[in-house]
């Protein structure tokens, strides 16, 4: 018996019509390296809401197409390769909308779900703190019960489109007093109330899509409380599911690839060689990502989807800047490909560094005992 690894007809066919929106989309709002992080275009995201792209695999009954995990990977795939910037909805349609469909009330499903379908709101979500980067449950950004309010004080970093974001999905904490894990809570916070500070951090090839967020005696509505109160690591921990195991992992930097392909000389053997090596990388990381989305991962699969990809991006970033060699620097490619391999460290970084994926893949999947502290 074989196994058949085609897509089904109406897959290709929704391979293609994604390509030609995705071209099109970036001939017309620009063209991005790491398109779904840095690419920002209100614009292109009505696009993306009139066709149905956005909350494609959400429940109908919430105003989502009901449709399949792996169709939303193929649209994005596209998306990402082409460059197209679909940064501004990407946030609120991969882990945001989720999580309130989920487990928000019905006011706030009717509330803030529209705006996302509609490629109107931009969402981010503040995860990250300076002394809490991968250990989400050592927040400290406090939501201290008011009346009909939660009055918020503290400081997220490397929260990435808050400078244009509508919206904060915030991940504090609302109870010091038992566990680490325990008394954290989500809130929903508007990103234009008072005692809200941003401030872009702009990195060493000079992208501004990280923020820090600063927030003092900033007033939430308790009603914005998105679950159980202190009983939301869970919660963040699925979100964490879909921003790990996503096909963003894979293809940030496929633009680049692309542009070394034309310029690589494919009559040396070592260059035939590496190329062989990362069409390979890309079919694997593929196939982990498809399975992802099929359901055939266990609960914790994800975390080691992202070690693989993000460590084939870097490849394909070294390969690139032997290939395009001073050309990355100077005459017709000067910038955005020295930019794209520049920032090629921090794949592995985002979003959960891979010794973290590492751990989780040991501790939780293979079963392997914690180290004694």
């Amino acid at each position: 018996m074989s196994l058949d690894f085609a897509l089904r007809p109406e897959w290709v066919k929704l391979r293609a019509r994604a390509r030609a929106v995705a071209e099109r989309g970036a001939a017309a709002y620009g063209k991005w390296h790491d398109s779904w992080i840095n690419g920002h275009s209100k614009e292109f995201s009505r696009v993306l809401a009139a066709e149905g792209w956005i909350g494609m695999t959400w429940p109908a009954e919430v105003g989502g197409g009901g449709r399949p995990g792996i169709e939303r990977i193929i649209m994005a795939e596209e998306m990402i390769s082409a460059g197209a910037p679909i940064a501004a909805s990407w946030f609120a349609d991969r882990q945001m909308g989720p999580s309130i469909y989920t487990y928000g009330t019905d006011r706030q499903k009717a509330e803030f779900l529209p705006g996302m379908l509609s490629g109107e709101a931009t969402w981010c979500i503040g995860m990250s703190e300076p002394d809490a980067g991968s250990d989400l449950a050592s927040v400290k950004t406090a939501a201290v019960r008011h009346g009909a309010d939660y009055i918020v004080n503290g400081q997220k970093i490397w929260t990435s489109a808050a400078a244009g974001a509508d919206y904060c999905y915030l991940i504090c904490r609302t109870d010091s007093s038992g566990p680490p894990h325990r008394g954290v809570s989500e809130l929903i916070v508007p990103m234009d109330r008072p005692g809200i500070e941003v401030r872009t951090v702009r990195d060493m090839v000079g992208s501004e899509h990280f923020c820090e967020v600063f927030f003092t005696d900033v007033r939430v509505p308790a009603a914005n409380l998105v679950g159980v109160e202190g009983d939301a690591f869970r919660q963040t921990m699925v979100q964490l599911a879909h921003e790990r195991g996503g096909i963003d992992r894979l293809v940030s930097n496929r633009p680049l690839y692309d542009l070394a392909l034309e310029r690589a000389d494919r009559a040396d053997r070592r260059v035939r060689q590496e190329i062989a090596a990362i069409e390979t990388g890309y079919r694997l990381g593929r196939l982990m990502v498809y399975r992802g989305a099929l359901g055939q991962g266990g609960a914790d699969f994800s975390a080691g989807t992202k070690a693989f990809c993000t460590e084939h991006e870097q490849r394909v970033a070294q390969f690139a800047a032997v290939v395009l060699g001073p050309a990355a620097v100077a005459g017709d490619l000067a910038g955005d490909a020295a930019l794209a391999v520049c920032y090629a460290p921090a794949y592995t970084i985002q979003g959960g560094t891979s010794a973290i994926m590492r751990n989780i893949l040991g501790e939780r999947v293979l079963g392997l005992p914690r180290e004694p502290r």
